[in-house]
């Protein structure tokens, strides 16, 4: 398969690359760290206007620009690159694949276009334990004069607090349904919840019996569960794209590092030693990039309404290797990066600190990967597994 990208996928890339540099440099990503919202509303309007990503992947009739997952897949390694503080990961990967698989045309027409010019914010709102996938699904739906009535309390939501709109999953007599409701709806309630990974905001959200019409439900009946494991597999390969940034972005400080670092009058880069672990580091990168680029050429033809069954089928194993996969990396290289600072690396002046968090909170989100592992295990094995 040829990963090489086309002339206007570089330079979705590159552009990406000088304007991330520019708009999330360490001092921009610690002040949004410590906002309670978690990003800059101002940056974000000119993300929105300037550089239109969240439209990115939208189709044009819905006011987006009509690109695929693997232009997505290239935003999302730039921001994990730089550890950019945005609602653009909940809006863009979790909430726009959902409705854009399960909605339908009037609700696309309601959503999509505000999703697309960044003037609503969304997110998935699906686990209600620590378990993953479907069966985290703990919140109730029951059906009342004609509305749905929901109850429940829905964790480690992805920008929750914020969110102008919530993909909601919840479990009822027709087994899992999915809800587009708006965040302002009566009976929510939202509280941020703190967490190790300070650049990605986590929130608590109750319902206690809110009402939603019958509009509001995503997809067939019967179908919410697969539709939500569709969705779920979507995120882990946005995601994967995204640690694979980090991990490159680790190896490139652990560069610079042992290039000025000196020891015995010359750079620790010249040692053979911490050659051996750079080269294990970018290989472990490389690694990572080519399972997220092949998960998200994968992921493209799955989320397209006329894309190759055939290659769309390999989207659950695809997904499970490149999140396993890439989380390890990322994990493998954050780690590297604090020891070969010579511990510097954890205090809270230098940056790898940041990426190890980010790495390890990561990991455990949508699946750690002995879960993902476990799941090709069993679709390679059958019954023997």
């Amino acid at each position: 398969m040829e990963f090489a990208f086309s002339d206007e996928q570089e330079m979705i890339r590159e552009s990406a690359e000088s304007f991330l540099a520019d708009v999330s440099d360490s001092a921009a990503v610690r002040a949004a760290m410590a906002s309670e919202l978690g990003h800059d509303p101002a940056l974000w309007q000119r993300l929105c206007s300037e550089m239109v990503w969240p439209a990115i992947h939208i189709p044009e009739e819905y006011g987006g620009l009509g690109l695929g997952f693997v232009e997505l897949a290239i935003l999302l390694e730039q921001m994990g690159r730089r550890l950019f503080c945005s609602p653009f990961f909940a809006s863009a990967c979790l909430a726009t694949p959902a409705l854009l698989l399960g909605g339908s045309e009037e609700q696309k027409a309601r959503w999509l276009p505000q999703l697309a010019d960044g003037s609503l914010t969304a997110t998935l709102a699906f686990a209600g334990n620590n378990r993953n996938g479907v069966d985290a699904v703990q919140a109730s739906v029951r059906a009342e004069g004609g509305d749905y009535v929901i109850d429940g309390t829905l964790r480690q939501v992805v920008d929750g607090h914020s969110a102008g709109l919530l993909i909601v999953a919840a479990r009822g007599s027709e087994g899992i349904a999915l809800f587009a409701v708006p965040a302002d709806t009566p009976g929510i309630s939202r509280r941020l919840v703190p967490t190790l990974d300070q650049t990605r905001k986590l929130a608590e959200v109750e319902f206690s019996h809110v009402r939603v019409g019958a509009d509001a439900r995503l997809g067939a009946v019967g179908q919410g569960g697969e539709l939500l494991e569709k969705v779920l597999q979507l995120a882990c390969v946005a995601l994967a794209a995204e640690q694979t940034g980090g991990a490159q972005q680790a190896l490139d400080l652990t560069l610079a590092y042992t290039a000025e670092r000196q020891q015995f009058g010359r750079a620790i880069a010249s040692f053979q030693a911490i050659k051996h672990r750079a080269a294990d580091m970018m290989l472990e990168v490389e690694c990572a990039r080519s399972a997220a680029l092949y998960a998200a050429c994968v992921a493209e033809e799955a989320l397209a309404p006329n894309g190759d069954k055939v290659v769309a089928a390999e989207l659950p194993l695809a997904a499970a290797l490149a999140k396993a996969r890439c989380s390890e990396a990322f994990f493998h290289c954050a780690a590297e990066s604090i020891q070969l600072h010579g511990g510097v690396g954890f205090t809270w002046e230098y940056d790898p600190h940041l990426y190890f968090k980010r790495a390890r909170a990561s990991e455990a989100l949508f699946g750690a990967p002995s879960w993902h592992r476990e799941r090709i295990a069993a679709a390679l094995l059958g019954d023997n597994a």
